[in-house]
């Protein structure tokens, strides 16, 4: 399956999120190096940084920066990309071995030109995928593809994870998404009342990034009630 993006290039896999751009991402001191490393793999997919590497904690924006990359090539026509979670790779592995169709996994996962793969720590203690990753990252990475990860844990750090695997993750770029401070998170705020189209007081901005500071996801989640409550009431 796979379907053209309604962009430009093609697409397999899971649908991007259209909020997921790096116009709607907000670049600050926690994140500017992640950002930059991110824009440069776009530039270059496969030459510049490979595989790119990107951990932090939930809610901190990895999965906004991933699916960027993959928007950003797909409007470039930079060849066909692939968003998934290491979840879903993960299972649907195990039903391709379930069906006997592996050949047909293996053509969807090794003839793409970006795979950008989220929450890849899921794959520790599972031996098996981890097997069948090992020789997709490498015909991936043989053929100038390039391999985009995160995870909630450095690769060194992946400790139920095959030391092979561990020492390619750690192959080409490592970078961070920490928590952002004070102006990050308000300006993080500021774009999500852009997108919404809600028109909120600059203080009240400020009372949210003050009290919520570790996770953006649940920041943008007590907006998104204020701006509910603000119609329904």
């Amino acid at each position: 399956n796979n379907p053209i993006s309604p962009i430009s290039g093609q697409r397999v896999g899971a649908p991007l999120n259209p909020r997921h751009t790096f116009d709607n991402f907000v670049v600050g001191p926690s994140n500017s190096f992640a950002h930059a490393a991110a824009l440069a793999v776009v530039e270059a997919p496969g030459r510049a940084y490979n595989p790119m590497f990107i951990h932090g904690g939930t809610g901190l924006g990895k999965t906004h920066l991933i699916q960027a990359m993959g928007e950003a090539v797909l409007k470039r026509g930079k060849g066909t990309v692939c968003y998934t979670t290491c979840e879903t790779f993960t299972n649907e592995f195990i039903q391709a071995l379930q069906q006997h169709e592996l050949a047909a996994f293996r053509k969807k996962y090794r003839h793409i030109d970006l795979l950008l793969i989220d929450d890849i720590h899921f794959l520790g203690g599972k031996e098996s995928t981890q097997e069948e990753f090992f020789h997709t990252f490498n015909h991936l990475q043989a053929g100038g593809k390039q391999v985009v990860l995160s995870s909630d844990r450095r690769p060194h750090a992946l400790l139920t994870m095959e030391e092979r695997l561990r020492s390619r993750f750690a192959g080409g770029i490592e970078v961070d998404v920490s928590q952002p401070d004070f102006e990050t998170r308000v300006a993080i705020l500021q774009s999500k009342a852009i997108q919404l189209q809600m028109a909120v007081d600059m203080e009240v901005l400020k009372v949210i990034a003050e009290r919520i500071v570790s996770n953006i996801r649940d920041m943008a989640g007590a907006l998104n009630n204020l701006h509910l409550k603000a119609q329904l009431l």
